[in-house]
């Protein structure tokens, strides 16, 4: 190359290079959501969480009660303060999910082969003989041959912190499954995903409406995720129960088609649970 075909203004100085961009150079146009749990509710490592680049804060109502959250998010207030990093909140809802209640939080032991039954008398303890869950319509809903899948939202076949169960029989509430792969349920509840299965529960419980309406709408919540959305009833209930300055909509993908909802919205969340984690896609429908 000719040097007269390299034209600069000025010298670039190897300093300004290895200079770090202003932090208002580029606006940030990608949010970073962060789920705060009960290893993860500290001032301390909140405001790690803020550093490393969250810049939205999930709060998950299936676990803890608003006087919890609220803890939480004071912390969250108080570590915005200390680093000077902004934060919106999320207030994400049960919904129709369906779980194991393990009140005595020890460790399930579930072997390959074995059966275990799925009943929704809660006065048992979980063990690896029986889960109790929090639904009674299962054994309504659920036939020989069907698949069931307890623990982490996703199933792979590499986990052994999931379990893929296959019914076996149902006797009167109860449903008999042989257990599919070996693995260990550790913690005080567990998902449960019944295959391809319409379960009669509904999007938006009353226990939702009352914690959007009290503890999202005192703390003035940025986004509202509502789980499991079905129809598009779902969206408008959820607005008019909300008083959010932007719904933001989660749709899981393996509860199967969402009817109507992105066309009553203008923006949908896809998300699909990879154990702790979410594989997610927005779409932004144009007018």
């Amino acid at each position: 190359m000719h040097s007269n075909h390299l034209l600069l203004e000025e010298p670039i100085r190897m300093s300004s290079i290895l200079e770090p961009s202003k932090s208002s150079f580029f606006p940030a146009m990608t949010k970073i959501v962060g789920t705060l749990g009960p290893r993860s509710r500290s001032v301390e490592v909140i405001s790690g969480c803020l550093t490393a680049g969250m810049s939205v804060a999930r709060f998950d109502f299936s676990w803890g009660d608003s006087a919890t959250h609220q803890e939480t998010l004071d912390n969250l207030r108080a570590a915005v303060k200390s680093t000077k990093k902004l934060c919106a909140v999320m207030l994400d809802t049960v919904g129709a999910e369906m779980q194991v209640v393990n009140k005595s939080e020890k460790a399930i032991s579930l072997q390959q082969d074995d059966n275990v039954i799925l009943t929704p008398d809660n006065g048992q303890e979980a063990s690896s003989q029986v889960l109790p869950i929090n639904f009674d319509g299962l054994a309504k809903a659920v036939k020989k041959g069907d698949t069931i899948f307890v623990g982490q939202y996703l199933f792979t076949g590499s986990e052994t912190t999931s379990v893929w169960l296959e019914v076996d029989n149902v006797n009167g509430d109860d449903v008999d499954c042989k257990i599919k792969n070996s693995a260990t349920l550790a913690g005080a509840l567990f998902t449960l995903h019944a295959s391809q299965i319409h379960i009669d529960l509904p999007t938006l419980t009353e226990k939702d409406k009352e914690n959007i309406s009290t503890w999202g709408v005192a703390n003035k919540i940025d986004f509202l995720s509502l789980s499991y959305t079905r129809h598009a009833q779902d969206v408008r209930e959820a607005e008019s129960t909300s008083a959010t300055n932007e719904s933001v909509l989660k749709v899981a993908l393996d509860h199967g088609k969402a009817s109507g909802v992105i066309k009553s919205h203008d923006r949908v969340v896809i998300c699909q649970k990879v154990g702790d984690a979410s594989v997610v896609k927005i779409i932004e429908l144009e007018d």
